[in-house]
């Protein structure tokens, strides 16, 4: 059967791949997510066990017979049934020569004899199950053969989103009714075979080797192969159009839509319960090699990542650009450590490079954590735990990460994108960013849209948030901007910050005493005192930090003390010539605990964390 993406001719070179890898091994689980005419699963099932799915119901009954065969006696039947079903007379006018062929339409999918011939096989075919003399397996079997019958008499350039206006030669011969097309091959399991979205089966397969073989151009496979769906559920629905297509709408694929695909890819690879990941995809596809390659290694290992690139013919009525045309293959093996998100706000003093050691340093069974000056909340975030609460003085990035948490991550994507394309958006592009710019500013602060706040932060300068007393945004242009790098860091973190309970706060941190009791683990990262930066001397529309500031602090977090709560403070005790005189003195008066980063020096600072709790010690 002729099918859009099919895997015949590469094949090879995945079995290839499989076994330079070393994972080519009798028993291991296989996952097909997007099996199609299931030419992978079928070639590999003599070596694993196969699961497969794919959302069409056409390929589910495709999938099932070649995964799953009968044993091709049809018993109870005491008939051959390809010898019926070849029997030209034997027709029934139904639903598909009523709307498919010029018998009972203007539509030309099929002639009038074909049609109604496949009316009577679907129909005979439904009967036998009804009846139970035919079993699953046979019945999927018979639909299979049927499907593949009717790609060799459709009068269609190969898919079924539209028919030839001419006859084809082909489809003017009398359809034979053919057994299943594929390699011949025994399997050594009884397979699983699923009709779902793979988003959601993800979460409930596991195994050893994922493959994935998605969509990649705008054409939606169930608009295709409308017609096929009908024939394999016969179930005579509503049509409508020139082409008599169904309603699919149920079954449009994200991964054939802009942002869609980007936010659902990365779902499955983070939620992919499987240790090998190999994925094929196309040059000519909506992601990029940078975006899938940025997925791979955030929940991938990375010095395993394989890339192979090969030559291969473009599909006919693609609409992808003219020139050389490459099927990717991709591999990694997935991480087996909890994975830590990177905030997308470039924000200065962030910790995503600390939060190992503040989680290794941390206390045990945490209910509450409080990240008092949440900044880009890198920390926080990868904490998990009943509840989480992000404050900060800045209640501009509060609402920006409230925005990343409740709006639907695919929507600011293609917000992003939309606008980026509107005003010409571009690395240093000056004149461009100051109309975004503007428009912003000239918005009143209640109606500013976050998701252009950080359209802002993304070409600004050094992606600074920097505001003047009228909280008017402005930072001049940068060299930076969106870029697939930023599109995956900002995609992941907020599907992770949608899986927690966070709540949000821009406030005082003494106002949030309320929320802190003995259960309660309290993270501070202030600005550091003797490291300052022109971002926290006040005249950039917020509080900004000196000495009184940090001894109203360190008083506070000895009150936290008093009551038993449990803290963990960030800082430098020296930096160059200087000295926190003020600090080292508290701990030394209270005997707190110092740990010093055991990382690589950060801008050529010796970080250090106080803490008022007994660490654990490694075994």
């Amino acid at each position: 059967m002729r099918y859009i993406g099919s895997k015949v001719k590469i094949i090879d070179q995945i079995e290839a791949l499989i076994k330079s890898l070393n994972i080519y091994k009798e028993n291991y689980t296989f996952f097909d997510a997007f099996s199609g005419t299931a030419t992978v699963g079928n070639h590999f099932k003599a070596h694993f066990k196969i699961i497969a799915n794919d959302i069409l119901y056409s390929s589910y009954v495709l999938t099932m017979a070649k995964l799953n065969p009968p044993d091709m006696k049809f018993s109870k039947l005491n008939i051959d049934p390809f010898e019926l079903f070849n029997d030209s007379k034997k027709q029934t006018k139904g639903f598909i020569y009523n709307n498919y062929s010029l018998g009972g339409s203007n539509r030309m999918y099929f002639s009038e004899e074909n049609a109604a011939r496949i009316d009577y096989i679907r129909t005979k075919i439904q009967e036998w199950y009804d009846l139970e003399k035919i079993d699953a397996k046979e019945y999927y079997y018979l639909i299979a053969c049927l499907l593949e019958s009717v790609s060799k008499v459709a009068n269609t350039a190969g898919v079924y989103g539209a028919y030839l206006k001419t006859w084809d030669p082909r489809a003017l011969k009398p359809m034979k009714f053919i057994k299943v097309e594929g390699e011949k091959i025994e399997g050594k399991f009884e397979n699983e075979v699923y009709n779902e979205r793979i988003e959601e089966l993800i979460n409930d397969v596991s195994g050893d080797i994922l493959y994935l073989d998605p969509p990649y151009t705008k054409n939606q496979y169930s608009v295709q192969y409308h017609l096929l769906e009908t024939i394999a559920l016969y179930d005579n629905p509503e049509i409508k159009g020139i082409t008599g297509a169904r309603d699919t709408s149920s079954l449009t694929s994200d991964f054939s839509k802009e942002g869609n695909v980007h936010v659902a890819f990365e779902k499955i690879i983070a939620r992919a319960n499987f240790k090998h990941i190999i994925m094929s995809y196309s040059s000519d596809g909506i992601m990029s090699k940078d975006y899938i390659e940025n997925v791979l290694k955030r929940h991938g290992k990375a010095e395993t990542l394989v890339f192979k690139k090969i030559e291969y013919k473009k599909y006919l009525n693609s609409k992808a650009k003219d020139g050389e045309h490459y099927e990717y293959l991709f591999y990694i093996e997935k991480k087996d450590e909890e994975i830590n998100y990177a905030s997308p706000l470039n924000y200065i003093g962030g910790k995503a490079d600390m939060v190992e050691f503040f989680k290794k340093n941390a206390p045990d069974n945490i209910n509450r954590f409080i990240d008092l000056f949440g900044g880009g909340f890198n920390v926080g975030v990868n904490f998990n735990c009943e509840q989480l609460i992000y404050n900060d003085c800045n209640f501009k990035v509060k609402e920006l990460l409230e925005t990343f948490k409740n709006e639907d991550t695919t929507e600011i994507y293609k917000y992003l994108k939309k606008m980026i394309k509107r005003y010409g958006l571009e690395y240093g592009g000056k004149e461009a960013y100051l109309k975004i710019r503007e428009l912003y500013n000239k918005t009143i602060i209640t109606k500013r849209d976050p998701k252009l706040l950080y359209l802002l932060v993304l070409y600004g300068f050094q992606q600074q948030i920097r505001f003047n007393s009228l909280y008017d945004y402005n930072n001049p242009v940068g060299q930076s901007g969106f870029n697939d790098k930023i599109a995956e860091k900002l995609i992941s973190y907020c599907r992770n910050l949608k899986e927690k309970n966070v709540s949000f706060y821009a406030m005082d941190y003494t106002n949030l005493d309320y929320l802190i009791n003995e259960n309660t683990f309290v993270y501070c990262d202030p600005p550091y005192l003797i490291t300052l930066g022109s971002y926290n001397d006040g005249k950039r529309g917020f509080n900004g930090w000196n000495e009184e500031e940090e001894k109203r602090l360190l008083n506070y977090l000895e009150t936290l003390n008093n009551r038993g709560v449990k803290f963990m403070l960030s800082n430098v005790l020296e930096h160059k010539d200087l000295k926190n005189q003020l600090l080292i003195d508290w701990i030394a008066k209270n005997n707190f605990k110092v740990i010093k980063y055991d990382g690589k020096a950060r801008n050529n600072r010796n970080e250090i964390i106080v803490v008022n709790y007994e660490v654990r010690k490694d075994e």
